[in-house]
């Protein structure tokens, strides 16, 4: 039974005997894993003194995934992909299932982050669910799960143009020759207008921006929506008094009536992940100046929504 050898792994790695590897290893129900940890050439980081999370996917869950994905895993030109998947089941630190029902959010060694939920005995973690936790190694802890878990895989730009409600920034990144910015490795965090904020500019200020002689003007507006080397969520945005983008003076953070504020603007939806950041819709332009970031666009009482993956 697989659940009793597990039980005695488990019982050998408290001792200090087994890495989470060795354990894995061991426990006989994750061949795929690891194997794909050894073909990504991630098996020595994780016997490595840790302590990690693993949230571990079984063979069965491996088997649920369509075979030319895992074949494709497994080919040379899939490494890259391959590492971002694993990574993305592996979290710094030690979380045990208990420390779930207090812990909503884990980031992984990815950079993404995954939804903790616990209750009614069930743990979920993003659309898996929790089959044996708890099972304690020497450098850390592993939970099996049921699915494998995939990370958000479009760049900020390929993302905002599948939400639909970015077509004027999207247009004001290319009219400012900044797609390459926006589609490197990252991670930044996207303060992004709405098209509606575009729209509640002064009359003729986007036209204006929009023109190729005011290129620069544009991308220092740019510039004042971006904050670079972080992906910054909202759990962590609402502990600061302050953001620093690229251009321009700090935006001041604020919460009123439960709702973001950022540089004035409001956040209308939160923590739209992608693969090189995080999007936080907003319902303002902020347009730089010298001694404190401006705003211009809708008024203060667009109603910002819950974090959304």
């Amino acid at each position: 039974d697989v659940g009793d050898q597990i039980k005695k792994v488990a019982t050998d790695a408290v001792a200090g005997k087994m890495d989470i590897v060795d354990t894995a290893v061991a426990a006989g129900d994750f061949k795929t894993l690891a194997t794909l940890l050894a073909s990504a050439g991630l098996v020595e980081a994780l016997k490595g003194p840790g302590p990690f999370t693993v949230f571990a996917p079984s063979d069965a869950a491996f088997a649920k995934l369509p075979r030319e994905l895992t074949d494709s895993l497994m080919s040379p030109q899939g490494k890259d992909r391959l590492t971002g998947i694993l990574t993305f089941h592996v979290v710094p630190g030690k979380v045990m299932a208990a420390d779930i029902a207090k812990t909503p959010f884990a980031t992984t060694l990815q950079g993404q982050r995954l939804d903790l939920k616990s209750g009614s005995g069930i743990v979920m973690v993003d659309a898996a669910t929790v089959t044996k936790a708890d099972i304690v190694c020497s450098n850390g802890v592993i939970h099996v799960i049921d699915s494998v878990l995939v990370p958000m895989e479009g760049n900020v730009l390929e993302v905002a143009r599948g939400n639909g409600t970015f077509a004027t920034l999207l247009a004001a990144i290319e009219a400012a020759g900044m797609n390459e910015m926006f589609t490197a490795k990252g991670p930044f965090t996207i303060l992004a207008p709405t098209d509606e904020a575009f729209r509640n500019l002064p009359k003729g200020a986007l036209a204006d921006l929009l023109k190729p002689e005011n290129k620069g003007q544009l991308a220092a507006v740019l510039s004042a929506h971006v904050i670079a080397g972080k992906a910054v969520y909202s759990n962590d945005v609402v502990k600061l008094k302050e953001v620093q983008a690229v251009g321009g003076s700090p935006s001041k953070v604020e919460v009123v009536d439960g709702k973001v504020m950022i540089g004035g603007a409001t956040v209308v939806k939160a923590d739209v992940e992608a693969s090189n950041g995080v999007i936080h819709a907003i319902n303002k332009v902020i347009l730089p100046a010298s001694k404190e970031a401006k705003t211009a666009g809708a008024g203060d009482d667009a109603k910002s929504t819950p974090a959304a993956r």
